[in-house]
């Protein structure tokens, strides 16, 4: 659901001032970097995927290949399917490795849509699946960046740790190697080690900065497996967009459903109930007309009041389905008549170019008029305002009052279903309502011209 809250949207996932319980760190995050367990889990990635990239890359290549050289008979079909199964199982191993390791969540691709029974219907099904030659092209290119990711990742983690500790461990020199220490340069006339207080220092000051270093270095290498297991191992972008579609079209259908049983409630516990009693009445009054003209004077009396009563709320239904001022004389016009029944004092300030679509129209009216709702019944405030404005090819509203705040669109709330409703069409509600106000919503609307 496209419901935000507050005023930052974003969700910082790298490390912080505080651990997950909630003890805040003394060091800052430059320096415990290389002790801390991300930095250790994504070297740990780097470490498995060079011998998981030469697994995956010799299956592929081969299994490929077989196929390949195997298209001048029928065998080469199955086995290419084959090399595609195989990839997607590799696949799955791989997004739970980036799960386990990186804190990566990618979502399953799209499973294999076969229409038919039968193995031909699975190996075409599996031949034509884009999400299977994604998974194909994954174990490809993750072999040649998996050897130089796990190359420059071993190498700066074990010079960054050795020269560090090196103070510890240059004694093993002189005692079983019969040198000073670490040999910087030799030939055959002199040789230069790093052997006294001065040099063992420096060192490991060097040693530090690799230490320090690496992690990030590390978790920039890691960053190209995200991208790779993201871009090729999840769904893709259209499987995603049609899963929205479908999950908005439901929505759609829903309210619309929801509606349809308001308008029937509607008309049978008001209008209809009336316009029965009105005839119920008006047929006493016939009988009572010729005997007792004054009662049957006062029972049609009666039922004009029910008459006008009926009118009135079937002008309520309308307005609820749709209102004519929206029609005749757009946004402007129908959203202040919406103010004025409001139970505190709202401006209005619609600055528009032109009219939008109907569909678009009629969802911004419905919105405010459903915000300023909940601003007569739970806001308790003094006043509010309602501004309408067009961002290049975005609809903008907003609704701003001075009550208490703590404005929720958590599940089971109006401003859920309004939310549902605006990403039904593309569209998003910012709540913005701290404790003791002000409340500021904002709905974003995708502009499509009437």
């Amino acid at each position: 659901m496209a419901t935000q809250y507050g005023q930052g949207y974003g969700e910082w996932d790298g490390p912080g001032p505080q651990d997950a319980g909630g003890r805040r760190h003394r060091l800052p995050v430059a320096l415990r970097a290389p002790v801390e367990g991300r930095s250790w889990a994504e070297f740990c990635y780097l470490l498995l995927s060079l011998p998981i990239g030469i697994v995956m890359f010799t299956y592929s290549v081969t299994m490929f290949s077989l196929g390949a050289g195997l298209l001048v008979t029928f065998l080469g079909i199955p086995v290419l399917a084959a090399a595609l199964a195989g990839c997607r199982g590799l696949g799955a191993l791989e997004r739970a490795r980036a799960r386990g390791l990186l804190g990566l969540e990618v979502a399953d691709p799209e499973p294999l849509r076969v229409k038919r029974r039968g193995p031909m219907a699975w190996v075409g099904a599996m031949l034509k699946s884009g999400t299977s030659w994604r998974h194909l092209l994954y174990t490809v290119l993750q072999f040649p960046w998996a050897a130089f990711s796990f190359t420059v990742g071993v190498t700066l983690w074990t010079c960054g740790w050795a020269l560090l500790t090196y103070p510890l461990w240059f004694w093993v020199f002189p005692m079983y190697a019969g040198q000073g220490g670490l040999q910087l340069y030799g030939d055959e006339t002199h040789s230069v080690y790093l052997d006294n207080p001065f040099e063992i220092t420096v060192t490991a000051l060097v040693g530090l900065l690799f230490t320090l270093a690496t992690p990030w270095i590390v978790r920039g290498l890691t960053t190209v497996d995200r991208l790779l297991v993201h871009g090729l191992l999840g769904p893709s972008r259209l499987a995603s967009r049609v899963v929205e579609l479908e999950s908005d079209r439901g929505v759609v259908v829903d309210t619309a459903a929801a509606d349809l049983r308001r308008i029937e409630r509607d008309l049978h516990d008001g209008a209809q109930a009336r316009l029965v009693a009105l005839a119920m009445d008006l047929g006493l009054a016939k009988e009572k007309l010729t005997a007792d003209p004054q009662a049957a004077a006062r029972m049609v009396d009666e039922a004009h009041g029910e008459v006008k009563t009926a009118l009135q709320e079937l002008r309520d239904l309308a307005r609820g389905i749709h209102p004519a001022v929206l029609t005749d004389r757009g946004l402007d016009a129908a959203l202040s008549a919406v103010a004025s029944r409001c139970a505190v004092p709202v401006r209005v300030d619609v600055d528009l170019p032109a009219r939008p679509a109907p569909a678009i129209e009629g969802i911004a009216y419905f919105t405010v008029s459903e915000l300023l709702q909940n601003v007569s019944k739970h806001a308790r405030a003094s006043r509010a305002t309602v501004d309408v404005w067009r961002v290049d090819d975005r609809l903008l509203l907003q609704v701003l009052d001075d009550g208490v705040g703590r404005a929720d669109a958590s599940a089971g709330s109006g401003l859920a279903g309004l939310a549902g409703r605006l990403d039904a069409v593309d569209g998003v509600l910012v709540v913005d309502s701290p404790a003791g106000g002000p409340t500021r919503i904002t709905a974003e609307l995708p502009w499509r011209s009437a």
